[in-house]
């Protein structure tokens, strides 16, 4: 059984900079497509990144492209968000879901991810 936990999250000013982690346990994540969501107060949870169980795709939500690069180190079974150029609007409680679809296709944050972590809290203020 898969488990994921994520890391990395905190307090930063706004242009700042966070890197997120989703570390796998239980199974190998290069069985995986891994992605990360996040929820705001208030707002329905919303896709952030996905990236492929090969690594050679990737799917961006509009919001970050340009700011945010996902990509995945299956020697450390780990996924990683680093986020540049932190806006207000980025704070949220990020979470990865994995799933063993080969691709993230273009719509994969209506797609059932089967396993998820329990979220790490960004806060982007002043």
């Amino acid at each position: 059984q898969l488990q994921l936990v994520e890391s990395g999250g905190g307090l930063v000013q706004p242009g700042g900079s966070l890197r997120l982690s989703c570390v796998g346990f239980g199974s190998t994540l290069d069985n995986y497509s891994i992605a990360w969501f996040r929820q705001a107060p208030g707002k329905e949870r919303e896709g952030v990144s996905c990236i492929s169980r090969s690594g050679a795709g990737t799917n961006y939500a509009d919001f970050v492209k340009g700011r945010f690069t996902i990509s995945r180190d299956d020697a450390r079974n780990t996924v990683t968000l680093q986020m540049n150029s932190l806006e207000p609007g980025d704070t949220a409680v990020y979470y990865c879901a994995a799933d063993t679809w080969a691709v993230c296709g273009r719509y994969y944050y209506t797609a059932p991810f089967a396993y998820w972590g329990q979220g790490t809290q960004v806060t982007v203020s002043s």
